[in-house]
């Protein structure tokens, strides 16, 4: 199913960039960022990431292209090219100055100031939707499959050849199928959060020992989450469809998440995935409900104190 028409059924039951340089000085000096950042007409983002210096980038859905601009200024352009039949959902952007996108089947990278590709990890997955990297490797989320794709990476961070990647079985709970297992993130520690869209259900998963903890959230939901950030205790989780951003504070042993506030803006249409730079959040806005997306459509990134 595609993913448009998965999160406006979803929705229903639920309801019953200049680029780097000169930009970090003027940020010290307080001059004000752009509240509201457009992308081009048609675009239909999902996934957003922040570079070097005030450098964000928006994948899209419509055919994978890649999106570069600046926070600072909000201009940007097309990064990298889209093509048929392509898909760039969740980026990440790496300590080695990759750009890493979830592509629907499999996983790309691009050098992130040159936009050359650098590698395309075929998983023959589902519907690969998210990805988060750590020092060991990059893990990605397989929505309708109980398991997690993963790149392994050297101790110099370099990537491997195709053959070198792996699929991870989830234990049950992470593991249902018809959970949607959608963000993801990791902890400093090396341990992977992963929120189930369908299910309203956040887990902890240790990849080295396979085991994986339902994170008890003292009765806030995380029904629609799409999206997923931590900063240092702080976890935020982007409810698509709610038109917020619930930011939980973790506990060091990640068994409970207490729900700190939700963050909402008028300019808020369906956020899919947020970044973060300085003091704010940068959610980007994917207006999943349109029933039939256009060239004509408008999309932007929208601002929020963190």
């Amino acid at each position: 199913m595609h993913r448009r028409a998965l999160l406006a059924g979803a929705a229903g039951v639920a309801a019953a960039i200049a680029l780097p340089g000169g930009t970090a000085a003027a940020a010290a000096r307080g001059t004000a960022f752009p509240e509201v950042i457009g992308l081009p007409d048609g675009w239909q983002p999902e996934g957003i990431a922040t570079g070097r210096g005030t450098t964000f980038y928006v994948g899209s859905l419509a055919d994978g292209a890649i999106y570069r601009g600046s926070l600072a200024t909000g201009k940007g352009a097309t990064f990298v090219a889209g093509a048929a039949g392509r898909q760039a959902l969740g980026l990440e952007y790496d300590t080695h100055g990759r750009l890493w996108a979830a592509t629907g089947t499999g996983g790309a990278v691009y050098d992130g100031a040159t936009g050359r590709l650098l590698a395309d990890y075929a998983f023959g997955g589902s519907f690969v939707n998210d990805v988060v990297v750590t020092r060991q490797g990059a893990y990605f989320t397989d929505s309708y499959q109980p398991s997690l794709h993963y790149v392994p990476l050297d101790h110099a961070g370099r990537l491997p050849a195709p053959p070198a990647v792996r699929t991870i079985a989830l234990p049950g709970g992470l593991g249902d199928a018809d959970a949607f297992n959608n963000g993801i993130e990791a902890t400093a520690d090396g341990r992977l959060l992963v929120v189930q869209m369908l299910a309203g259900r956040l887990f902890a998963f240790d990849p080295r020992h396979g085991t994986a903890t339902q994170v008890d959230l003292g009765g806030a939901s995380v029904l629609q989450g799409d999206g997923l950030l931590r900063r240092g205790p702080h976890l935020y989780v982007v409810r698509n469809f709610f038109n917020l951003i619930a930011k939980f504070r973790l506990a060091p042993d990640l068994r409970t998440a207490r729900l700190v506030e939700e963050i909402t803006h008028p300019r808020f249409d369906i956020p899919a995935t947020v970044a973060a730079f300085g003091g704010a959040l940068y959610a980007v806005n994917g207006r999943f409900d349109l029933p039939a997306p256009g060239p004509a459509d408008t999309y932007t990134v929208v601002r929020v104190p963190a």
